[in-house]
Formats: structure tokens, C-alpha cells, sequence
């Protein structure tokens, strides 16, 4: 028993907490919002004629039976197979806090979980009735992983009626190239009111020039406008005049990214968040611009595997290395796979995983053509690899279940997708540890607090912290979380999360 494990059970007897919550939650990770809307009290330029109240903004009105914004999702307990009341006593700021805490870098199965989380519908923490903060920070998780489709769909299941919701909702439309039902809200909707920046962009937008032109000299006459705001504000309205913009390229918001793209200064997205890589997306990009976009969001799990690998496809690459290399063979094994009986398949698709794995792009590839390979019948050492991509995949099941017992694949590895990895030897660390997971009768003592409360919620997102943590090098938090997850009901995650750490320590 490893000396983690021997505190824990010191912790759970003193009746303690191991995981104490963190006091003050950070601050959002997303700093690159738009300023759309007008915070409380600030000037707004608006032409003569429009009779809005800047300080309508400052009103909140909620009834008693409305429902909180924090507990809008959109997917429900009997989708999830989650408890309504997830998050249980637990406070708003307890439950920020774990979300915060989560690991960046996850394996695949505990990033689709913790996007679950994300996105369960819930009902909230304890907190003030007319708080949306738990909302804005998974939002902000979302958005911070490329997430844009969901994060504007929790979005628009919760109503965007304030301006911090507006001000997301209103750059996931920038960036997904559909600002114009955004920019609709914006100059319809009494409770939002825009800066002056996005009132003349949504203006210019639906076509009325003169009152942009307006909204623009107002704001000057203010003294609200910096003399870049004004120049680059100037530039979209008047693509003639001229002048150097020196606005950060590299911290550029999704409003100003859109501006100086309309002024013929488009700013590549590979330095900027991975929000950004979607409006490479659209089809007025360029192939390989495209194709790295694709890539990036494609790491994060956001992007579907049809379209990367479609992408892949769509024309032949003029060059070489890099994402042309890969292009070059993913057609290659795309030609082998049309041919099953050939000699090259073997060949074409080792190449293809060699390309993919370096790439960071593994989980893609497996799930596009895992299954495929596994069920070929190569021989030897490709059809060991064949295999191990398969067990990658979603099919890992029934991959494991066909898979030739003679071939050179971990026996353990088969054992524990097939669901039973007591039939086999764990022969390693990592092995032992989530064999320990597999065989614990319950969860964790230093969990059972969480869950004796019923703070659901936190505890899956505590075991999806202590096994990403395990990975550097803490077998007992993988035991721990293994068990934690299974006692919940979580099978598949536990199964599939540690299947991937054992592929992703073994040599391909």
C-alpha cells in the first residue's frame, strides 16, 4: 500500500476532508472576450434618436419560481444517468473551485466525462438566487477547449439575458461566422446594451452605414475611443482610409479578429485560442488553413472525425511535411483500404498511425479506422498494431472480444476491455494500479464524506483530477479514481480511461 493511499485512510478516520475546497475560486480563464456590451454606468454613444437607458443593464428581476441560470443544461439525468441534485449542499464557490482545478491535458474518455459535467442539467449549489457564476465558468471551460457549439448551447438553454452571457454568446457567433442573429439581439434587446465598438459593427452589418457613421462620431465627440479603436472602427466603415493599426495580433478579441479580417488584415489563428481555430472553418479559408484549424480543435476532441478526415481527402497535397504528409497518408490508406487483399494495406496503415500518433492526433485516427483494421486479420506485428488501435476506439469492446489470442497484444490490456481484468496478470505500475481500482469494493474512504452528502458532482470531478494527476506519476490516485468512478455507476469512463493509459504508456 503506497504511502498516498495510507494518508487518505489517516484523513477518512479523523473525519477530515483530503480534498479541501479552495476558498476564492480564479478568476475566468477566458481574458480575450469582446467588450460588446457596456458594463453598468459606463458611456455608451448612441445616435440622438435611439431612447435606450444605459443603466437598464443594472436591473435584475427574478421571480421565485424562475429557474436558476446555473442550473440550465442540455442534457438531461436520464441522458447522463447523473442525479438532479449533482452538486448537492455544496456551495457555488465549491463547485467553481473543482471545475477550475481540472487538468487541461486529459485523456480522451475523462475529457468526454468532464464535458458531461459540463453540460448536465443540474440542480444548482447553494448560492444567491440570481448568481450565474457556476454557468459562466463552465461556459468559460468550454470556450477556453474550442468548445464553441456547446458552450452556445448551454448558452442559449439558459437565455441570454444578461450581458456577461450576451458577451459569450455573442463572440461563439463571431467566431462560428453567424453574427448576424447575434447582432439582431444586440440592437433589439432592452436588456443588453453595446459598446460602442459593437453597436457600429452590428450596424454596419445589417447595412445601416449612416447610423454606424453616427455611432462612431458620437463616440468620438465622448472622448471614448482610442485613436486605434477609432482608426480600426473607421477602417471598417470606410475600407479607403488608411492607416497603421497597432492593436495586439496576438490577443486580438473575436470583434476585433472580425474587423480586421473585413479591412483585408485577417489574422492567423494559430497563435491565438483555440476558439479562434473555428473561423478557419469557413470555406472562404484556404486548404491548409483549414486543415491546421481542424487539426487543433481536433486534439481537443471538439471537432468530428468525419470532417478532419474528410478534409484530409479533399484535394491532392502540393507539398510536403507536416499536415501535407499527413494528407499524403490518410489518401494513401484510404487507397489501401479500397483494395483490403493488396500488400500495401500493412504498410499504409502503419505509416498512417505513425503520422497521426506524432501529431497528437491518435484518438482521431482510432476512431476513424480502429475498428476497420482490427477486424482485417493482419498478421504479426501489423496485426498486433491493428489491434491496439482498435482497443483506442470506441469499439474497443468488441475489438478485444475478436481479437486473435496469439497476436502480441498485452493480455491484461484484452482482459480489461473485454470487461474482466481479473482473468489476467497485471504486469506493471500502472497495470496493478487500475487492476486495484477494478477490484476495490466501494469507493475510496476518503470520498465517502462527498458522497454520504451527496456532492456528486465533486467527487467525479476529484477522481477526474486524481487520474490525470496519476499519470505523472501517482498509481494510487488512478486506483482511487477507478474505484470512485465505478461505485458511481461509471463503468465505461473508468474502463475506457485506463484502457487509453495503458495504450498510451505502452511502445506502438
Amino acid at each position: 500500500m503506497g504511502r498516498a493511499r495510507h494518508a487518505a485512510l489517516l484523513i477518512a478516520a479523523l473525519g477530515l476532508s483530503a480534498f479541501p475546497a479552495v476558498a476564492d475560486p480564479p478568476l475566468s480563464v477566458i481574458d480575450w472576450l469582446s467588450q460588446s456590451t457596456a458594463a453598468p454606468g459606463d458611456p455608451v454613444a448612441l445616435p440622438s434618436d435611439d431612447t435606450s437607458d444605459p443603466a437598464e443593464d443594472t436591473i435584475t428581476v427574478t421571480t421565485l419560481e424562475a429557474p436558476r441560470a446555473d442550473a440550465a443544461g442540455i442534457l438531461s439525468p436520464s441522458l447522463t444517468g447523473l442525479p438532479r441534485a449533482l452538486w448537492g449542499p455544496a456551495s457555488t464557490d465549491d463547485v467553481i473551485a473543482r471545475i477550475e482545478a481540472v487538468p487541461r491535458d486529459l485523456l480522451p474518455a475523462l475529457s468526454e466525462l468532464f464535458t458531461v459535467l459540463l453540460l448536465a442539467e443540474a440542480n444548482p449549489p447553494r448560492g444567491p438566487a440570481n448568481d450565474d457564476r457556476l454557468l459562466l465558468a463552465r461556459v468559460d471551460r468550454l470556450l477556453e477547449r474550442g468548445a464553441l457549439d456547446r458552450a452556445g448551447a448551454l448558452l442559449d438553454q439558459a437565455g441570454v439575458t444578461t450581458s456577461e452571457r450576451f458577451r459569450r454568446r455573442f463572440d461563439v457567433a463571431l467566431l462560428e461566422g453567424t453574427e448576424t442573429e447575434a447582432c439582431k439581439i444586440l440592437l433589439d434587446r432592452p436588456g443588453v446594451t453595446p459598446t460602442h465598438a459593437a453597436r457600429v459593427f452590428c450596424l454596419a452589418r445589417g447595412g445601416d452605414w449612416p447610423a454606424a457613421a453616427l455611432v462612431l462620431e458620437s463616440a468620438n465627440s465622448l472622448g471614448l475611443l482610442s485613436r486605434d479603436e477609432d482608426l480600426l472602427l473607421a477602417r471598417f466603415l470606410d475600407p479607403e482610409i488608411i492607416g497603421e493599426i497597432a492593436f495586439d495580433r496576438y490577443t486580438p478579441s473575436p470583434l476585433t479578429f472580425r474587423m480586421l479580417e473585413a479591412i483585408g488584415e485577417p489574422q492567423p489563428t494559430g497563435p491565438l485560442p483555440l476558439a479562434f481555430a473555428w473561423a478557419d472553418l469557413r470555406p472562404t479559408r484556404g486548404w491548409k488553413a483549414q486543415l491546421e484549424a481542424a487539426e487543433r480543435l481536433g486534439r481537443q476532441g471538439v471537432l468530428s472525425g468525419n470532417l478532419l478526415f474528410g478534409l484530409y481527402q479533399r484535394k491532392r497535397p502540393s507539398a510536403s511535411g507536416g499536415v501535407w504528409e499527413r494528407a499524403k497518408t490518410i489518401q494513401a490508406l484510404q487507397s489501401a483500404l479500397a483494395e483490403p487483399g493488396g500488400d500495401g494495406l500493412a504498410n499504409a496503415a502503419s505509416k498512417a498511425w505513425s503520422q497521426m500518433e506524432a501529431a497528437g492526433l491518435g484518438p482521431m485516427f482510432a476512431n476513424q479506422y480502429g475498428a476497420e483494421l482490427a477486424q482485417l486479420g493482419l498478421d504479426g506485428a501489423p496485426g498486433a498494431l491493428a489491434i491496439r488501435i482498435g482497443l483506442m476506439s470506441n469499439a474497443y469492446e468488441r475489438v478485444a472480444i475478436d481479437a486473435d489470442p496469439d497476436a502480441d497484444v498485452d493480455p491484461f490490456l484484452i482482459a480489461l476491455a473485454r470487461g474482466v481484468p481479473d482473468t489476467a496478470l497485471a504486469r506493471d505500475p500502472l497495470s496493478l494500479a487500475v487492476r486495484e481500482g477494478f477490484q476495490a469494493d466501494g469507493p475510496p474512504p476518503a470520498m465517502r464524506p462527498y458522497l454520504d452528502e451527496g456532492r456528486t458532482g465533486e467527487a467525479i470531478l476529484i477522481a477526474i483530477t486524481q487520474f490525470a494527476e496519476g499519470v505523472d506519476g501517482d498509481p494510487d490516485g488512478i486506483s482511487d479514481a477507478v474505484a470512485l468512478l465505478r461505485s458511481l455507476g461509471l463503468h465505461k469512463a473508468a474502463r475506457r480511461a485506463s484502457i487509453e493509459l495503458l495504450l498510451n504508456a505502452a511502445p506502438s
